[in-house]
């Protein structure tokens, strides 16, 4: 909101034009971000363990996980409160995208916060029941997925697929993009649930996938550099940085009290959340197969939980010692800390893979 205050007032102090530009706005929400979560991460901390609001550590797998029942969760609201408050300060709401973005957040944010409530309140075992989850994310998906179908950036490209190394669309999806738009977004806000299992790995990988999206959304946004490297330009897609860049203050800043050991969890409250709008955002930018490789981590985690369930379900053996894959390099003996940064590492690798693909074909 603090945009459309000081916006008007750049034509008389030439200072405040700086506004108007995405990279400065960007800049400063991450900054935002990363000190709101810094000066009210030990609050909040202290005050979720006073609710009792702690982790409770029921499957089995690395005897050294025990050690971490009593920790507090859901400090995914630090996460989406940090966001929500530096977009406040920093976004242009005339941007249907960014308004569109901040009500899904807060929905899949309130819908992980109830699993959560569920599991470390109610000391229920497997939180909301998983048919129950589900219904209700596909309903936030389909919801946003027919707002973007109806109100799109760009007519040109609205339900247009587009993969990595390819410079012109490889299909028009017509009206069946709802379905795929919204297959995408409930992979992605899972995928991230998934991989949220060790001290740092699921916001490590948040961050780094983010950064990614970041570029991506600036570039698309712009109609030069868009043309220049023949990608979809999408008007409102720059504006999602400050989005983006608001989510990667609030990681970094996240990490310093998730790193192991964590004192604290960010639950369903963050991965369900931050999982969904990056998909939603992927979307927004026609960039949906491109998530689908920066996102890489989360995908085999995905992948390695499909197999092993399938697998088991046909043979009674198991592929892996643990799914998702996280959890079965723990049990081969890998240190968590090793697993995490080689995640780390492969994410960065996936990233790299990702950009290259611009101005190839």
């Amino acid at each position: 909101m603090l945009y459309h205050f000081i916006a008007p007032l750049s034509e008389y102090v030439s200072f405040l034009r700086l506004f108007q530009y995405i990279t400065f706005r960007s800049m400063y929400a991450a900054i935002t971000a990363l000190v709101l979560v810094l000066l009210l991460g030990n609050m909040a901390i202290k005050r979720l363990r006073a609710l009792k609001f702690k982790e409770e550590i029921y499957a089995l797998g690395p005897q050294t996980h025990k050690t971490k029942a009593g920790t507090p969760t859901m400090g995914g609201v630090v996460i989406l409160g940090a966001v929500l408050v530096s977009i406040l300060f920093w976004g242009n709401f005339k941007n249907h995208y960014l308004v569109i973005l901040i009500c899904a957040m807060i929905l899949l944010g309130i819908l992980g916060f109830i699993d959560d409530y569920m599991k470390s309140v109610l000391k229920r075992k497997n939180g909301m029941p998983a048919k129950m989850k589900f219904t209700l994310q596909i309903i936030i998906a389909v919801v946003v997925s027919v707002l973007i179908y109806f109100f799109p950036s760009s007519e040109q490209y609205s339900t247009k697929l587009f993969v990595p190394f390819f410079n012109r669309p490889v299909a028009d999806l017509a009206l069946f993009w709802i379905v795929f738009s919204t297959f995408v977004i409930v992979a992605s806000t899972n995928a991230v649930n998934l991989t949220d299992g060790l001290d740092g790995l699921a916001i490590g990988s948040i961050m780094i996938a983010a950064v990614s999206i970041a570029i991506m959304t600036y570039l698309t946004g712009n109609i030069k550099i868009a043309n220049y490297l023949r990608i979809p330009y999408v008007p409102a897609g720059a504006e999602l940085t400050v989005f983006v860049s608001a989510i990667i203050g609030a990681a970094i800043g996240f990490l310093w009290f998730n790193s192991n050991p964590a004192s604290v969890f960010m639950g369903d409250t963050g991965s369900l959340a931050l999982g969904g709008v990056i998909g939603i955002i992927a979307v927004m930018i026609k960039k949906e197969i491109f998530l689908f490789i920066v996102g890489g981590v989360w995908v085999m985690e995905t992948i390695s939980v499909i197999i092993q369930v399938m697998y088991f379900k046909f043979t009674r053996k198991r592929i892996f010692k643990m799914a998702p894959l996280h959890h079965h390099f723990e049990l081969e003996g890998w240190p968590e800390q090793k697993v995490v940064v080689r995640m780390w590492i492969l994410g960065i690798i996936f990233m790299i893979l990702g950009l290259s693909s611009l101005k190839i074909l």
